[in-house]
């Protein structure tokens, strides 16, 4: 897995140059870590070497962690999150709500964002027990000065109900299914033609 994880971040990378080669404008880049590459002796080295092979902007990444991978391991998950913020990296909590969070030190993590588990969202609309608990993350989210995700939104109603609790982004397939690295330049073009036409 640690292998698969190095070729995943290195190709999510060139892929990225090559669409700004190509002319489209840099857009901010997520790429899972496993509890296993996490943990890697090897992890900082094969981020640097990947960063200067490729070129890319630290800016332009995020690194999604689970919330489980974060807590085994204390201070020494604190130097290694310390070290990929030093980069420029930013960092961002996956499955959040599935896990063991410890509040002492999700405070003292340098992490700018927390993925809300699809699990609550898949029932949101009927369950008021999974609203509870999304409104419960985003006021945790708002107090700690971090941006919150919802993962895994599939319909109107999910969405809108989101909206409506201070949610400032979604992700799932309301918005689009995973597609072939050369469909994306015509997503980038079709979503800059409704910018323009809306104005926003």
């Amino acid at each position: 897995i640690v292998a698969v994880g190095e070729w995943v971040m290195r190709r999510a990378c060139e892929q990225s140059m090559a669409w700004q080669r190509a002319g489209l404008a840099p857009v901010p880049l997520a790429v899972n870590l496993s509890p296993r590459q996490f943990m890697h002796r090897g992890l900082i080295e094969s981020i640097r070497r990947t960063l200067d092979d490729t070129g890319i902007d630290p800016a332009l990444i995020e690194f999604e962690i689970t919330e489980t991978a974060l807590m085994q391991h204390g201070e020494q998950t604190l130097e290694i999150l310390g070290q990929i913020n030093a980069m420029g990296i930013r960092l961002s909590i996956d499955d959040f709500g599935t896990g063991y969070s410890s509040l002492s030190y999700l405070k003292r993590f340098p992490v700018r964002k927390l993925k809300i588990d699809r699990a609550f969202i898949k029932d949101l609309e009927s369950s008021a027990e999974d609203r509870a608990i999304v409104c419960a993350i985003i006021a945790l989210s708002d107090s700690l000065q971090l941006q919150v995700v919802a993962e895994g939104v599939e319909t109107e109603g999910q969405f809108a109900l989101l909206a409506e609790v201070g949610c400032t982004y979604a992700q799932g397939y309301l918005f689009s299914k995973p597609v072939p690295a050369a469909q994306v330049p015509a997503m980038f073009a079709q979503a800059s033609r409704k910018v323009a036409v809306t104005g926003a």
